[in-house]
């Protein structure tokens, strides 16, 4: 079942320019009775797409969602004329507080982060202190790019050498890098049987040959890392990867390890995308958290 969904667009503006951030939002927001959840995207560089089954904690749950396009990706204005230092993670922590002003709620509010989205997510918590967030998840993401980097590393070792060779060339040869990460993406992405249509139309928004990899080839988050922050984290948060995930268990441990309030379920069926291929008990798992 398809949940009905209201979309638009929302003015933001930077450095005197305006650009449009593309919203689609779920349930009602005038007579909710739970906070709203803000779901952030990974990439960076993706859009909201892949992450659509967030709409049953709507349906199911009665808690209003809201997912959107950051700026540079999906239906928000691109921006390919912009250089990389344009491209930060202030920019995109100011994109969301304007959409959480925008809705009026930023009094009383939860935020999901899947992969680069917890990064933008954990950052807006630790760099502002946001006085409306009320829970905070972080999905299958990275307490730092250089756990992360060894992690594929890893994973990469156990595919053919084309894939390998592939995905080390990164966007210099884009066609030979798309293939091989459909391939790394298939064990390590999501192991749901068709992949979604949204999984791949996801991907090809940046990678497939109209794609815009712009924000992508920013490359915000190298050397990034926010282990010596995360004891400022306030709120309660919920560590969320999979058993075959690409953010395998190390990646995501300092969140436990150094965070107060804090709980972490692995998905044992599940690798990238625990909201896809475990969706149900995932969502029954956040919707359980997000009422505490």
């Amino acid at each position: 079942m398809t949940s009905s969904f209201t979309e638009g667009t929302i003015d933001f503006t930077r450095n005197d320019e305006t650009y449009q951030t593309y919203y689609k939002r779920f349930g009602d927001l005038e007579n909710r009775t739970r906070n709203p959840l803000v779901v952030l995207h990974g990439g960076p560089g993706l859009c909201h797409n892949y992450l659509v089954s967030f709409a049953d904690l709507s349906s199911k749950y009665h808690i209003p969602v809201i997912l959107y396009d950051q700026l540079g990706n999906g239906k928000s204005t691109h921006l390919r004329e912009q250089p990389p230092e344009f491209w930060t993670i202030d920019l995109f922590i100011d994109e969301l507080v304007n959409l959480l002003n925008y809705f009026s709620i930023q009094d009383s509010f939860d935020l999901v982060g899947h992969s680069w989205g917890g990064i933008l997510a954990s950052e807006f918590e630790v760099r502002r202190q946001p006085a409306g967030l009320k829970h905070l998840i972080l999905s299958n993401s990275l307490a730092a790019s250089s756990l992360r980097n060894k992690s594929n590393m890893q994973l990469i070792q156990a595919f053919p050498d084309d894939v390998k060779q592939g995905l080390m060339g990164g966007l210099k040869e884009p066609e030979k890098f798309f293939e091989a990460l459909k391939e790394f993406h298939s064990v390590h992405g999501c192991m749901t049987r068709p992949i979604p249509e949204e999984y791949w139309y996801t991907l090809e928004q940046v990678f497939g040959p109209d794609g815009d990899p712009t924000v992508t080839a920013a490359r915000i988050v190298r050397k990034w890392s926010i282990i010596d922050r995360l004891h400022l984290v306030r709120v309660p948060t919920f560590v969320i990867n999979g058993h075959h995930d690409i953010s395998q268990d190390f990646v995501v441990q300092p969140f436990f390890d150094k965070i107060r309030k804090v709980k972490w379920v692995t998905f044992e069926n599940s690798s990238h995308s625990p909201f896809i291929e475990e969706k149900d008990r995932y969502m029954r798992l956040v919707a359980e958290f997000l009422a505490l």
